[in-house]
């Protein structure tokens, strides 16, 4: 990254809880951008473009889902941590196909979300430092991955996936065979590690399988390890051998 500080735009229509965040975010070094409503946030977002969204679920005008959707159509790199009040809110963030990289439960610690935001553009700033680490193009049965332009394709056909689920599967496909654990994942991809939140880790890795996977229920390329976590398919257990 140049000099430039990062910058956020924070959806949120509780005004003591945004201007809580402005003000922490701004402590940070950051420079915030604000909106209350999924409208505003949309003309923020296209007047400012932000380098990452926080995202409040239950909003005025447009809510959170449909905003989260609507970026997602346009720019499916940029990181969003969605919030949410309702626990019950939670597998709907996590399990529709909106795209959203992380979120939080409120109420939460400033703290917590001061780190999740800096482990989000830790991420950001890895990646774009790494853009040429390894081999360009990556393949394995019908599945390619071209890291030079973070495309996926299988069978010839683009597969459309978040900025997380491709993270999850580049670090699959750079480490054949190697089981990993929830936590190493949620530590490597995310960033951060903390209890509870490896339901983070299941839930992307079952939208991955569904994208990539012939049969989810029996996946090919990304397999569970009982007792462990994930593991990616190697070599041996190509199609090509089989």
């Amino acid at each position: 990254m140049t000099g430039q500080p990062h910058t956020v735009l924070v959806v949120e229509d509780n005004k003591d809880l945004l201007n809580l965040l402005d003000i922490n975010l701004s402590d940070q070094g950051y420079t915030v951008y604000t909106a209350e409503n999924g409208i505003a946030a949309l003309d923020m977002y296209h007047t400012y473009n932000p380098d990452l969204i926080v995202l409040d679920v239950m909003l005025p005008k447009m809510d959170g889902f449909d905003v989260c959707k609507k970026i997602r159509s346009e720019d499916r790199a940029i990181p969003i941590l969605m919030l949410t009040a309702k626990a019950e809110e939670v597998d709907k963030v996590l399990g529709l196909e909106l795209g959203a990289d992380d979120y939080m439960t409120k109420p939460f610690s400033i703290r917590e979300f001061l780190a999740r935001v800096k482990a989000m553009f830790r991420r950001v700033d890895l990646s774009l430092d790494n853009g040429d680490e390894g081999d360009a193009i990556l393949e394995f049965d019908e599945l390619i991955v071209d890291t030079v332009k973070r495309k996926v394709t299988l069978r010839g056909e683009t597969i459309d996936l978040t900025s997380k689920e491709y993270d999850l599967l580049l670090l699959f496909f750079r480490n054949p065979g190697k089981a990993y654990s929830r936590e190493e994942l949620l530590n490597t991809v995310w960033g951060y590690s903390y209890d509870g939140y490896s339901h983070t880790v299941n839930s992307h890795i079952n939208r991955l399988r569904s994208k990539i996977e012939e049969d989810p229920s029996e996946p090919h390329y990304i397999r569970t390890v009982w007792g462990v976590g994930y593991r990616f398919a190697d070599n041996e257990e190509s199609r090509q051998h089989a």
